[in-house]
């Protein structure tokens, strides 16, 4: 089955010559890469935050399958939803789910199961495709949305995501799809944001849950990214670190209300 673009148009351009020249504006080709086990990047509309999740992927060898994890916005479909077979369309062309993987996910993840109505309309992994795809046009996907359940679903998740990927013959590569604190001032959520960034710099998954409801810190991707650093915890992950950070006010300069916007990488 093809998922078409649901976001075309309004997180990025519909056109790929314009898709192209924008991501091309993003991308330093003389950057160095080097492998990671994990992404943290953020999927507002391109011209917020494209410049942001940039940095991640321009700092990346991506491998021939990537593991994608984001948030269920809508709540509707599977808590933990995997997309299973077929591909995915960006004006870029299309993106294939590595189908192989994804049974093997679902047949060692006892949370995950087969679900396309989850992905159906949502944008947090479908805007980081034009991405991976300027950086690897043969690259295969498995979506994983995820929504409803409590910190210990999520840690057991992560484990045994990390298992599961530890046992596949293939590299792969996973990444968490988030946006940081939304709508308050850009003071305020500077001082939120760091307090999440500092347990995922500490690779501290129950710590970043934790304080995330403690300080009422609307992380729309927290699940993610805490599924993210169990399972990179398990892969051997040695250090997160925090490649860009910037806010919504910086592009319109609105410091009143503000969304933040963190890329970061899991070596």
């Amino acid at each position: 089955m093809l998922r078409t673009e649901a976001v075309a148009g309004q997180f990025y351009p519909a056109q790929a010559d314009s898709l192209n020249a924008v991501l091309d504006t993003y991308f330093d080709p003389a950057l160095p890469q080097g492998s990671a086990l994990g992404l943290i990047v953020p999927h507002a509309g391109y011209v917020y935050s494209g410049h942001i999740a940039a940095c991640a992927y321009a700092a990346t060898e991506i491998p021939a399958q990537v593991v994608l994890l984001g948030p269920n916005h809508r709540g509707v479909g599977a808590a933990a939803a995997v997309y299973p077979d077929g591909a995915w369309r960006t004006p870029l062309g299309q993106v294939p789910v590595a189908a192989a993987l994804a049974t093997h996910l679902i047949d060692h993840c006892t949370l995950l199961e087969a679900d396309r109505l989850a992905h159906q309309y949502e944008h947090s992994l479908e805007v980081q495709l034009p991405f991976l795809q300027h950086q690897r046009q043969d690259v295969q996907i498995v979506p994983i949305s995820l929504g409803r359940g409590n910190l210990n679903d999520w840690l057991q998740l992560g484990r045994q995501l990390g298992l599961a990927l530890q046992n596949w013959p293939g590299e792969t590569l996973l990444i968490a799809s988030t946006d940081m604190n939304h709508f308050k001032s850009a003071a305020q959520t500077l001082r939120l944001d760091r307090l999440a960034i500092d347990h995922l710099e500490a690779l501290d998954p129950a710590g970043l849950y934790a304080v995330v409801h403690q300080q009422h810190i609307s992380m729309c991707g927290v699940i993610p990214a805490v599924v993210l650093l169990e399972a990179t915890n398990i892969l051997g992950a040695s250090s997160c670190r925090l490649l860009r950070y910037d806010h919504s006010g910086s592009v319109n300069g609105d410091s009143d209300s503000v969304v933040g916007y963190a890329a970061l990488q899991v070596v």
